[in-house]
């Protein structure tokens, strides 16, 4: 079964590594045969919310929106990879996810969080499964938290460290298995 899984950033800083646990998790589901576009906010330079993609009249959000908007309306789940900022949810990350809701119906999601320090931005990860769950799409049971990214991941998204292998490989075989029954059952209709 072909899969479409978006990994969205979460972070704009110029300094940000994130960056490199983003480019780590898309060439792990490149491998497994997914197709799994980088969502990067920086690059994609949304507005700030003002108003949600379905407020716009047909055909006159920003291209930025209506291209995400395209994007999600095909994928099967939604990787987001969050940083933890004072102990919350970076804005760039709430910001890029606001924009939309009904694209993220009936979809799972994975969390990839990390921190510099020791605890991965677990604490982050767990504000973002409430707000998750709210836009129709959410997290599956295991996380996977990055402590000491800077030192786990290099600069071209390739794992420094043995056991971040093993960590992704179950992660994913979580989100994919979710992905695919979802899919499946999208299929054949959904509650609404």
């Amino acid at each position: 079964m072909s899969l479409v899984i978006p990994v969205l950033l979460g972070s704009v800083r110029t300094d940000r590594i994130g960056i490199r646990a983003a480019r780590f998790l898309v060439a792990r589901l490149e491998a497994r045969g997914i197709e799994a576009p980088l969502v990067d906010p920086a690059e994609r330079k949304l507005p700030l919310l003002d108003r949600m993609y379905k407020e716009y009249p047909k055909g006159e959000a920003p291209q930025a929106l209506q291209d995400l908007a395209a994007l999600y309306t095909r994928a099967d789940a939604f990787l987001i990879v969050s940083a933890e900022y004072n102990h919350s949810i970076p804005p760039a990350l709430s910001n890029l996810l606001d924009h939309f809701l009904e694209e993220y119906f009936w979809r799972p999601s994975g969390i990839c969080c990390y921190s510099a320090g020791q605890f991965g931005g677990v604490r982050a990860a767990m504000q973002l499964r409430a707000m998750l769950a709210e836009l129709g799409c959410p997290s599956i049971s295991s996380l996977l938290p990055i402590p000491r990214l800077h030192k786990a991941v290099n600069e071209a998204g390739e794992p420094a460290e043995e056991w971040l292998t093993k960590s992704a490989n179950r992660f994913l075989d979580e989100l994919v298995w979710y992905a695919e029954a979802l899919k499946a059952r999208r299929a054949q209709g959904t509650p609404y």
